[in-house]
């Protein structure tokens, strides 16, 4: 029955994807941001529902704009999963951009790409951020830079939270982890971690039984005179705190 529940979402899954691809290249191009961030936000929320995910969100997203999202990094899903609970830009690692059709996605969802093995596209990205943020956009990024199990959160690496000191804007922490639907216990089901294939982490995803991903949004807080070390090490613990209380 597993194997037939994941055959009948991946089908679902595909053709979920073809539709949002054909949705951006049809009508992205004619209708106003706020449209599209919705139409964005809406596509995800389906996509979870396609997936055998409910979403739980505790907490509220920043009502004003600018602000930078962080939040710890588990599964495929985690990027759909903030899509779907508030709009936001992604920065992402640049081979993002080459993944079977979630690449064309998220580029045309507004994704700011960064190369990790260049400190010259680093730099060239905190100025894309902080510009971003300075005209009042709502920008995410996972600063663990990789994929846990969830059962902890991996130290932050603090470049890019230069972009909100520079914009002098708030960054609000998010806790993210998934649970079982029915038992409420903590799943590892939708991680996507070591050595494992992508296909091999959606395949598992599909199969099992229903999940919930709870996200916990905190306090905003500004860098106060922190540098980015001191600042990424205190919304750190606060990610740590979310994700365990989510």
């Amino acid at each position: 029955m597993s194997k037939l529940r994941g055959l009948w979402r991946l089908i679902r899954l595909v053709l979920h994807l073809l539709h949002g691809l054909w949705t951006m290249r049809r009508y992205f191009p004619d209708w106003p941001q706020a449209r599209r961030d919705l139409a964005v936000q809406q596509w995800s929320q389906a996509l979870l529902r396609i997936a055998g995910l409910q979403l739980q969100v505790k907490g509220l997203p920043v009502q004003r704009a600018p602000v930078l999202l962080v939040c710890n990094h588990i599964s495929w899903l985690d990027i759909a999963v903030l899509h779907a609970a508030a709009h936001c830009r992604f920065i992402s690692k640049d081979d993002v951009r080459n993944w079977p059709l979630m690449g064309a996605l998220a580029t045309g969802a507004g994704t700011l790409y960064i190369s990790r093995a260049s400190r010259r596209d680093a730099l060239r990205v905190v100025h894309d951020m902080a510009q971003a943020l300075a005209q009042g956009d709502v920008l995410a990024f996972f600063p663990e830079g990789t994929t846990s199990d969830g059962s902890t959160v991996l130290p932050f690496h603090s470049n890019l939270f230069q972009a909100a000191i520079a914009a002098d804007a708030p960054v609000q922490p998010l806790g993210l982890r998934f649970e079982d639907a029915n038992s409420a216990a903590i799943s590892f089901v939708p991680c996507y971690v070591g050595e494992e294939s992508l296909l091999q982490s959606v395949w598992r995803t599909l199969c099992a039984a229903p999940l919930r991903a709870v996200l916990s949004f905190g306090p905003a807080q500004t860098a106060q005179g922190r540098d980015r070390r001191h600042f990424a090490a205190a919304l750190r613990e606060e990610v740590l705190r979310l994700s365990a209380s989510a």
